[in-house]
């Protein structure tokens, strides 16, 4: 009986039946990544001994008649979430050797649901990327063309649920972390509202735009991961104290009158036709179930990329000035003095698209400049975030492609890194405005995946996962394979 597809709602049952055993079931995904990962390099760390603690508390707990839905099942977790005493990289080298002595929250809350972490995926080093190629590890490559990439800067915890490694993965959404790589890989993920989960223990990159949020095979499992990490955490400043509500409980197959906005910029210039096409046949799937479908406009769209690249730079370039090689994480060798000790450890261990932001974000914020670039770019996201409230005025979600391409081959950006960065055009604005939005496969292109993005007001999560399970309820996008299986 191969496990290696079923959905952890499918794997949770057979553990309740007995059917399978949760070493059993860590056994086969720990399997699976033997087979595979050399080829398709989703994980920096695989934690074997952990798993299989973790799977045998998980068992005694389910023998003992504990409900808990998503007790058993393995998971992934992006590297950049601190976990107790296993290897933390965030896809560095300056974080070499680092093992943290504290759970991020989001990991302990999948330890309290009883999950098995089976390790730490690969990124775009410290999430700065749109590819999985700057990690100091090594590129991950997609499951569906092994040439080609599987988005970023969460693609390890992507490319794992995409093949069959486990059924769920956590990644981190800064302009589009989550949903691009989802879209890539032709799986379900999804950016709660910021502020829904803890980002205590997530290393920073740009602390007013980073989020938690899950990758799994389909809805109903991205519902129940939701329910486990979400909650307010006294130990994060920015976490919201407000009731979380059971998100299983909003998967319906009724669309009826609901109002979808499309905006015009998110269907124009820059989008691959096939992704078009295929975005429009599933916005006409939702219409025939009874959502209503309209045009709209977010002019500020255009701005969102440079707006990105100035705020998110500039709060990178704040919270990475911790990495100093005293206090833990790679030293250089050089003994010439504190001052060289701390430019030569910095030099040595950031790679160089870390450096370019470290830079780009300090300029920004220096003297005689601030006024010019951050000031500026945070008036255009206050314009973007209008413009977005007028439109949730009129409709219940926006909608459109998630990536104005399918995934691109690896290498192919090397020489144009400002067309990379585009691959966010359409995943920051929800970054911008801090709302939830996800990723649904929709369709192929190009023999690849398309994904649509839903959009939905600020912690209104349910509706969105309501619009997303109505729309996978009416096709079997999400239940293909890649080739690698």
């Amino acid at each position: 009986m191969s496990l290696d597809f079923l959905t952890a709602h499918e794997l949770a049952g057979k553990l309740r039946s007995k059917e399978i055993s949760v070493r059993q079931l860590t056994e086969a995904a720990l399997d699976r990544i033997r087979s595979l990962d050399g080829a398709v390099h989703a994980f920096i760390t695989v934690d074997e001994a952990g798993a299989f603690l973790a799977a045998d508390h998980a068992q005694k707990r389910l023998d003992d008649g504990d409900p808990s839905p998503l007790l058993g099942i393995p998971i992934a977790v992006k590297d950049n979430m601190c976990t107790r005493g296993l290897l933390t990289t965030c896809g560095s080298k300056i974080l070499e050797g680092y093992k943290p002595s504290y759970n991020a929250t989001a990991v302990q809350k999948l330890h309290d649901a009883g999950m098995v972490l089976i390790g730490k995926t690969n990124l775009d080093e410290f999430a700065m990327g749109s590819s999985t190629e700057y990690s100091h590890y090594g590129p991950s490559h997609n499951p569906w063309d092994l040439d080609r990439v599987p988005g970023g800067s969460s693609g390890g915890s992507a490319a794992s649920v995409c093949a069959g490694m486990t059924p769920l993965a956590l990644g981190s959404d800064t302009g589009g972390s989550i949903r691009q790589p989802a879209a890539l890989t032709g799986i379900v993920g999804m950016k709660p509202t910021y502020g829904r989960v803890s980002r205590y223990g997530l290393v920073a990159f740009s602390s007013s735009l980073d989020q938690i949020g899950p990758f799994a095979r389909d809805v109903t499992d991205c519902a129940q991961l939701l329910n486990v990490i979400c909650g307010h955490d006294e130990l994060d400043a920015t976490s919201l104290d407000m009731p979380v509500p059971d998100f299983t409980r909003a998967l319906s197959k009724d669309v009826g009158g609901l109002r979808i906005g499309v905006p015009k910029e998110f269907m124009g210039d820059g989008i691959e036709a096939g992704v078009r096409d295929t975005v429009q046949a599933a916005l006409g799937v939702l219409e025939q179930a009874g959502a209503s479908i309209e045009e709209a406009s977010l002019p500020s769209t255009e701005y969102g990329v440079a707006t990105y690249y100035i705020i998110a730079p500039c709060e990178a370039s704040s919270n990475l000035a911790r990495y100093d090689g005293v206090r833990f994480g790679y030293r250089t060798k050089s003994d010439a003095g504190h001052v060289d000790l701390v430019e030569q450890t910095r030099e040595e261990g950031f790679g160089e698209e870390v450096k370019r932001r470290i830079l780009i974000g300090t300029y920004a914020l220096s003297a005689g400049y601030y006024d010019a670039y951050y000031l500026h770019a945070q008036k255009v996201r206050t314009k973007m975030r209008m413009e977005f409230e007028e439109l949730f005025e009129r409709f219940d979600v926006i909608a459109g492609p998630t990536s104005p391409t399918v995934a691109f081959k690896i290498g192919e950006f090397d020489d144009d890194p400002l067309s990379l960065k585009m691959a966010d055009l359409l995943t920051i604005p929800a970054n911008m405005l801090g709302t939830c939005a996800i990723s649904v496969n929709c369709g192929f292109s190009e023999g690849l995946p398309v994904g649509l993005q839903i959009i939905g007001k600020p912690f209104d999560e349910e509706t969105v996962l309501r619009a997303a399970f109505a729309y996978e309820h009416r096709t079997d996008w999400h239940t293909r394979r890649p080739p690698i299986a």
